[in-house]
């Protein structure tokens, strides 16, 4: 019986993300931002900005990019197509901007479970600054199903 609760505390991999103008133009249209200031770089330096700013849920997705984001999950025995994406919370402490370059270090911080383990929860606190200035804290919660633990009912 696999559990994740010895990994509180565990440092996971960290990972560098460059910020970069087209993107953060493609996301803006994805998610139907229609403010200028997120995909024009006039509208963004008029607005008080030194380029464009990074929208809030953004962050989120570059923890997606490396080569392997499921990996720390692997390693904790759990599979991964047993797995869902359970919560998900931003806290800023100031913007992000296009070409800033992010340093993203995640850090499992909590475990508990439901239904007799049957559900395992683990919560990802993940630290990002700007050449040592705090950003944000994102915090992931993952929920990881355990069938071989299910009680019938």
């Amino acid at each position: 019986m696999t559990s994740a609760k010895d990994a509180v505390g565990r440092v996971l991999a960290p990972q560098t993300a460059l910020i970069e103008r087209g993107r953060l133009q493609f996301f803006a249209e994805a998610i139907g931002e229609t403010d200028p200031r997120y995909s024009e770089i006039d509208a963004a330096v008029e607005a008080g900005y030194p380029d464009l700013p990074v929208p809030p849920t953004f962050l989120f997705g570059l923890k997606l990019e490396k080569p392997d984001p499921m990996a720390w999950l692997v390693e904790l025995g759990i599979d991964p197509r047993l797995v869902l994406h359970g919560q998900q919370r931003f806290e800023y402490a100031t913007m992000a901007f296009a070409g800033d370059e992010l340093l993203l270090e995640p850090r499992i911080t909590d475990v508990y479970e439901k239904r007799g383990g049957a559900l395992e929860f683990i919560v990802v606190d993940t630290e990002v600054t700007r050449q040592g200035e705090r950003i944000a804290t994102l915090t992931d919660t993952v929920v990881a199903r355990h069938p071989e633990r299910e009680v019938a009912r």
